[in-house]
């Protein structure tokens, strides 16, 4: 029963809570699909953690796209043997990660240390950032460690099937049943944040400002007082 609720349903309550807390808080809370800055109060951690976090995390990103949604048989076809793919998977995803965790460090401690960034900061943005740590340290464990000692595991053999029967409505929890403890926690983890992320400061990811490429220049034209004539 842990195994069915853990493997099927949790996961769906969370992709539901996913979609529609985001058409809830849009409609509801338009004004406040934003991320309050603190660039102001510290510049320094925060450029640097940042930097580290994006380069980091859209390579893991792919990386997870292409390992949990790419079957083993066309990686094969494409000419890219298991061997290969792992150490890509393994040592390239594991770099990124590792950058990735580095930008969260950073980013988590300064959002908890400093003392008037803490105080602008929510509850809310103090889990997250507390959650994200968590998970991104868990991936780069399970990637780098995991990986390591349990020789013959293959999370494209397991996980990956799995993953991929969640998107078919098909859903296959033996699949999940040899899987690492770390994977797990990473998993489930992982879909906990998908579930939370409408309502905390994470929606700011979708306010990409698409309509500044198109945007006409704004110009800005110097005042010159009219000079009254004499009476």
């Amino acid at each position: 029963m842990t195994s069915q609720f853990l493997w099927v349903i949790f996961p769906y309550i969370c992709i539901a809570v996913f979609i529609v807390g985001h058409i809830f808080r849009y409609k509801s809370d338009q004004f406040g699909w934003t991320a309050k800055s603190s660039e102001f109060i510290e510049k320094k951690q925060l450029m640097i953690g940042s930097l580290l976090f994006h380069i980091g995390i859209f390579p893991v990103i792919l990386g997870h796209v292409a390992g949990l949604g790419i079957p083993k048989e066309w990686t094969r076809a494409m000419g890219i043997s298991d061997h290969m793919y792992h150490i890509g998977a393994v040592w390239g995803g594991g770099f990124f990660g590792v950058m990735t965790l580095a930008g969260m460090i950073i980013l988590t401690s300064r959002r908890f240390t400093k003392k008037n960034v803490r105080k602008l900061s929510s509850r809310s943005d103090l889990i997250v950032n507390t959650f994200l740590l968590f998970i991104v340290f868990i991936g780069v464990y399970s990637s780098l460690i995991t990986n390591t000692m349990t020789p013959g595991f293959d999370y494209r053999d397991t996980i990956s099937v799995w993953f991929r029967s969640l998107l078919l409505f098909q859903p296959e929890a033996a699949y999940m049943a040899s899987v690492p403890i770390a994977f797990k926690l990473h998993v489930v983890t992982g879909f906990l944040i998908f579930a939370m992320w409408p309502f905390t400061r994470l929606v700011h990811v979708w306010s990409v400002p698409l309509n500044y490429v198109g945007r006409s220049y704004i110009l800005y034209r110097k005042h010159q007082p009219t000079k009254q004539s004499p009476r």
